[in-house]
């Protein structure tokens, strides 16, 4: 009996032995599978990363904001198409291609002869003033600056009004002083050719595409330009909230220089001296003022007012050719 239990005990460590052996081989065999499953994953998973940064990197590409200036927006592409200005390209943002206002103006800018490329509108984003480039935007040269000698023959005979901005550097109140001064038939504006806004794609969203109407003049010195002005028979009149009249009894009339100083420091000592009368507008109100683009605006429809009946004449007359 002894014998037979040794026996069986040793069948027993023999059979634990081939199943241990056994188990041994599965399991090796299915490690085995598993890491050829595994590494099937990670060459798939190396695959996917490649692909990824292989359809990126064209995007990233696009999306880089491109060199050059712009007008952006659909009101200022169509002043421009409308006007003739000089267009080198137009990009359209994919998925606009359909909506009417896009669809008319991709037809006049082919129309006209105008390449017009399909970009992602991460692209448009990156070049835009303020993200309002609304799915299109113009390639243009650098913006015609005109002569002073430009405005004042612009001006003519009779009432005219020229706005000079005295280092106004925000572009938003820039182009919102120049929509204003185009729409009131002003002869021109005039700027400092430093440390002052200029016209870049901002401005040309911002007027509303008022710069492509309107003569504007860089100078390297403001009171220099006041100068010239005055001998071609202009007033000079400075906005300021420190003047004693209001506006309404301000001389208006006939050619006016209107100076707006720039939004911290106002007008200059140098060019205030140079104004032949300072006014201001009439306040009730508890707030400290309006902004300069505000305030341009204000006194541009003022002069209007006071001369309308002849700038209208004017206007008519350029209107029919007479």
């Amino acid at each position: 009996m002894a014998e037979k239990k040794r026996v069986q005990k040793r069948d027993g460590a023999q059979g634990k032995a081939r199943r241990t052996a056994e188990n041994r081989s599965k399991t090796g065999a299915s490690r085995g599978q598993k890491s050829q499953a595994q590494q099937q994953r990670s060459q798939r998973s190396a695959a996917r990363p490649s692909l990824a940064r292989a359809s990126q990197e064209p995007q990233r590409r696009d999306t880089q904001a491109p060199t050059g200036n712009f007008i952006e927006g659909r009101r200022a592409a169509f002043e421009a198409l409308r006007t003739g200005f000089p267009i080198k390209r137009a990009l359209i943002a994919q998925g606009v291609e359909g909506e009417p206002a896009i669809r008319d103006l991709v037809a006049g800018l082919v129309d006209a002869g105008v390449a017009v490329k399909q970009v992602p509108r991460a692209q448009l984003d990156a070049l835009s003033s303020h993200g309002a480039h609304q799915g299109i935007a113009l390639e243009v040269g650098r913006f015609p600056y005109a002569d002073l000698a430009d405005i004042i023959e612009h001006a003519g005979e009779g009432p005219a009004l020229v706005l000079v901005l005295d280092h106004v550097t925000d572009a938003g109140n820039f182009g919102a002083i120049v929509r204003s001064a185009e729409v009131v038939g002003a002869a021109g504006v005039v700027i400092a050719n430093k440390r002052a806004a200029e016209v870049t794609v901002a401005t040309y969203k911002t007027s509303a595409g008022a710069v492509m109407h309107l003569p504007i003049a860089q100078v390297p010195n403001i009171a220099r330009a006041l100068d010239d002005l005055k001998a071609a028979g202009f007033w000079v009149g400075g906005a300021s909230e420190h003047a004693d009249d209001i506006c309404w009894g301000a001389p208006f009339e006939g050619r006016v220089a209107l100076v707006m100083g720039s939004e911290g420091d106002g007008i200059s000592r140098l060019v205030l001296d140079k104004c032949d009368f300072l006014t201001k507008l009439p306040q009730l109100g508890a707030t400290e003022s309006l902004n300069v683009a505000q305030a341009a605006t204000s006194l541009c429809f003022e002069w209007l007012r006071r001369n309308y009946a002849a700038v209208a004449d004017r206007a008519a007359g350029a209107t029919t050719g007479e």
